[in-house]
């Protein structure tokens, strides 16, 4: 098959089928990644954008696209990173946020207009939606998520920041 026997479309469905690399259960057009995708002629271009600038997952991500593109029997895929707009956790969508609280990750809450917070965000337990959590560490496992204690629950776990 060729690039324009395919739609857009069924690009962007085959890419929402390629899992975050560091939290599997979310796509990463679940996580707002892929910015755009064009087909032109036998090519297809697949834009996205890192959720860091340096983002150790962002080799792996290049290569599951196009994987997943190939996959539909494209051959000829480019696959391009851009940080402009830098990526900002309000691109995510609704589910990816109740998805990553079951997961046991406390979701970011909307980063809205501010470039800069002194101060995180008040966090809730996503295992028992407590308010009562203390950060433990600016960084979790990913330097998108910080680490917390709920004193209610006296659980640990990480909270994906807002950027």
């Amino acid at each position: 098959m060729t690039a324009s026997q395919i739609s857009s479309e069924r690009i962007w469905q085959a890419l929402s089928a390629v899992p975050d690399p560091e939290i599997p259960v979310v796509s990463i057009t679940d996580m707002g990644m892929v910015r755009d995708v064009q087909v032109d002629g036998e090519r297809v271009t697949v834009t996205f954008t890192p959720t860091f600038s340096g983002c150790p997952a962002l080799h792996v991500i290049k290569g599951s696209i196009g994987e997943a593109v190939r996959g539909l029997g494209v051959q000829e895929v480019e696959v391009k990173s851009t940080l402009t707009p830098p990526w900002t956790t309000d691109w995510m969508n609704a589910d990816a946020r109740e998805r990553l609280r079951q997961y046991g990750i406390a979701p970011p809450a909307p980063a809205g207009e501010q470039l800069i917070t002194l101060e995180a965000e008040p966090t809730r337990c996503p295992r028992c939606g407590s308010l009562n959590v203390r950060m433990t560490a600016s960084f979790g496992s990913t330097l998108c998520k910080r680490l917390y204690v709920c004193d209610s629950c006296k659980e640990p776990f990480e909270g994906f920041k807002s950027v």
